[in-house]
């Protein structure tokens, strides 16, 4: 194959990793406002790639309570709308901003056992499983890496949970252990990674495994401050 060839396959690889869908709705707006915003005129992609993380990471308050199993709670353009969102949400939101900055994305999803929890939460989870947990994935340098914007910096020094870095060149995934040296995370399953949300596999999943998060016991929590009084 040409070397004009091999650029147009390799471009054409990467185009559903730039195309917005209904989930990642890399077209809307407000995303693409927050995305020329947050990427602050960098010419370099992974100079853009990190700095839209942090902006995810850190502006949009990660909330396991605002969980809505609709098509519409988990587009990327909602979560950023309401200026919080669960690990799910947050990873489609980097994805959508990432494709509105000319960067390839897609979300990925693993089962992780959390042994940080608080207490509300796993009694409403009635475990300590995470299943699809979210992260994104962003193609840069021609290779793919992994980000991971679900806590931000101020429920970290709530949660003593160390926060995750992302240099845009090695994977960034969650610490296994927390400030205190106690064990955070473990990842057990890993789903794979997609080019838009897999809703329906997502709520069929939740519905069977955390069957008390959709009873009205879940309104009303208040994440951060859990993690500040247990911690």
């Amino acid at each position: 194959m040409s070397q004009a060839g091999a650029h147009t396959a390799a471009a054409a690889e990467m185009q559903p990793y730039l195309t917005p869908t209904y989930y990642i709705d890399s077209d809307n707006a407000a995303i693409q406002a927050f995305a020329r915003e947050a990427a602050g005129g960098a010419a370099d992609e992974v100079d853009r790639a990190v700095r839209l993380y942090y902006a995810v990471r850190d502006r949009i308050i990660y909330d396991p309570y605002a969980v809505e199993l609709t098509p519409q709670g988990f587009r990327a353009s909602n979560c950023l709308a309401k200026g919080r969102g669960f690990c799910v949400l947050k990873a489609a939101l980097l994805a959508a901003v990432a494709r509105a900055a000319g960067i390839p994305a897609r979300i990925g999803f693993a089962d992780v056992k959390n042994h940080l929890a608080t207490e509300r939460l796993k009694r409403l989870m009635q475990t300590d499983m995470f299943y699809y947990h979210g992260y994104t994935e962003l193609y840069l340098r021609g290779h793919w890496v992994k980000a991971t914007p679900a806590f931000n910096i101020e429920l970290c020094r709530r949660f003593r949970v160390l926060p995750l870095e992302f240099d845009g060149m090695t994977d960034s995934v969650f610490h296994p252990f927390d400030a205190d040296n106690r064990r955070h995370m473990e990842y057990v399953n890993d789903h794979g990674a997609f080019a838009d949300m897999p809703f329906e596999e997502i709520r069929r999943v939740f519905h069977r495994v955390y069957p008390g998060m959709w009873q009205g016991q879940a309104a009303g929590g208040d994440f951060a401050a859990e993690a500040a009084a247990e911690n």
